[in-house]
């Protein structure tokens, strides 16, 4: 068992650029030593190496400089880390190895700043004297992750509570990253087949505002919190107190879903995995929100079961719950109804007018998608979503031309992200659940 998350190790944390030009030099250092590394195994394959081995040491070498550059940088370097980490098990097995364990560190951790600097932001947010609002406080942070770190404390009332703290210029930093990192966004692509890179760090851009003010995290925890609050299967924690840069919850002991990955058994990679679907295509009927930041390092499975969830600075508000026409398209993808699938793509906006898509390429892209839902129970592996990978992300195929051809309407993005998001982590849990019986409770439109 783990409190909260994993604790990080205790080596001194590396010097953070913060300057925009010395944040770009890290990050140009990206694509260069990619390349550079390739052209090295292009010579080590003519003085006999097999390219077994040489794509290996690149492979490992790559991964090992993703993690340094994108997790000592923090910032919207590290955030796209993790939302990248979800989809490695679409990654193929001969190369996945090497960014597996390194994508996945970028789940739960990060090096820490100074206690100096933390301690300069809870007085700049809580008041010169913020320590008498504690009973206790921990001043080595346990987790440490893409714009804060989380402290152990005890509140003055004697809650034990997590206290999360913004590093200092993470804001300039997250913006500046990630304008970079889209100017990179081919590089990535190639490391993890059939993921829209592209579109993915721009929703990351759109959204910085509202990750960077933790009034607004607190907002959506209070109401993810009030929507489950005495839930059998899922724990959210109550804010006890909240300002832009620092964000006060409750603590909660539980075990990281990235040990349950590495390590768990079978019975348990299932339940948790039941667990995060549930909460997944429930929460916009509960809560009118969907939390939008799936990847292993915001779960725990706590003592008594419960699925417990934290980080809720991304999210997507649906007033009215998941949209109606996404469960019917779902449905009619599943019965094989090419025509009627077409005729409400169309209608909903991921087809535009003019398009010369056939419906039987179109329910032919869709239709494996759909595959979970086929069944009473679905076992999600890696090699199901690395077929499904393949098959869209093979240029020279139709399901990548038709892919292609198709458009993600905006209110549908978020929504995407998470469903795939998610999906990715129930793969790295090798989980089988019963994901048909779940969207048929909480799905509009699948039913019926």
């Amino acid at each position: 068992m783990t409190d909260f998350r994993d604790r990080i190790d205790d080596r001194p944390a590396p010097e953070i650029p913060r300057t925009t030009a010395a944040r770009t030099a890290k990050l140009v250092s990206l694509p260069l030593g990619i390349a550079g590394r390739a052209v090295g195994g292009w010579g080590k394959r003519l003085v006999g190496q097999s390219a077994d081995e040489v794509n290996a040491t690149l492979s490992a070498k790559a991964a090992e400089q993703l993690f340094e550059v994108l997790g000592t940088l923090k910032g919207g370097a590290m955030k796209f880390g993790q939302t990248l980490s979800v989809f490695e098990a679409a990654v193929p097995d001969e190369m996945a190895a090497p960014y597996r364990a390194a994508l996945t560190k970028l789940q739960a951790a990060a090096p820490p700043m100074s206690t100096r600097q933390a301690q300069r932001v809870l007085a700049q947010q809580l008041g010169r004297s913020w320590r008498q609002r504690f009973r206790e406080f921990d001043d080595t942070p346990t987790a440490a992750a893409s714009i804060g770190q989380v402290h152990r404390a005890v509140w003055h009332d004697g809650r034990d509570v997590a206290v999360k703290v913004q590093y200092p210029g993470a804001d300039e930093a997250v913006r500046s990253d990630l304008r970079q990192l889209q100017r990179f966004s081919r590089l990535f692509q190639a490391l993890v087949p059939g993921t829209e890179v592209k579109p993915l760090l721009a929703e990351l851009a759109a959204r910085m505002d509202e990750e960077l003010d933790y009034r607004g995290e607190a907002d959506s925890q209070r109401a993810f919190a009030s929507a489950f609050d005495g839930d059998e299967q899922v724990f959210v924690p109550k804010v006890v107190a909240s300002a832009p840069k620092v964000l006060v919850t409750e603590w909660m002991t539980g075990t990281p879903l990235a040990r349950i990955i590495s390590d768990g058994d079978a019975a348990t990679r299932n339940e948790v995995g039941r667990l995060l679907a549930e909460f997944h295509y429930s929460s916009p009927a509960r809560a009118k929100l969907l939390h939008s930041d799936p990847h292993p390092g915001n779960f725990l499975l706590l003592g008594d079961g419960r699925l417990g969830v934290v980080d809720f600075g991304a999210v997507a508000r649906l007033p009215h719950g998941i949209p109606r026409q996404l469960g019917e398209m779902t449905r009619l993808a599943l019965e094989g109804r090419s025509n009627e699938l077409m005729k409400l793509l169309c209608e909903a906006g991921f087809i535009r007018s003019g398009n010369d898509l056939r419906p039987e390429d179109v329910l032919a892209y869709l239709a494996p998608f759909t595959e979970p839902l086929a069944t009473e129970r679905f076992h999600f592996t890696r090699s199901w979503m690395q077929r499904q990978a393949m098959r869209v992300g093979d240029a020279r195929g139709q399901d990548f031309r038709t892919g292609r051809s198709l458009n993600l309407p905006p209110e549908y993005l978020l929504i995407h992200r998470v469903t795939s998001g998610s999906t990715g982590i129930l793969c790295q849990l090798d989980a089988e659940i019963p994901a048909r019986a779940i969207v048929r409770r909480w799905q509009p439109g699948f039913a019926d």
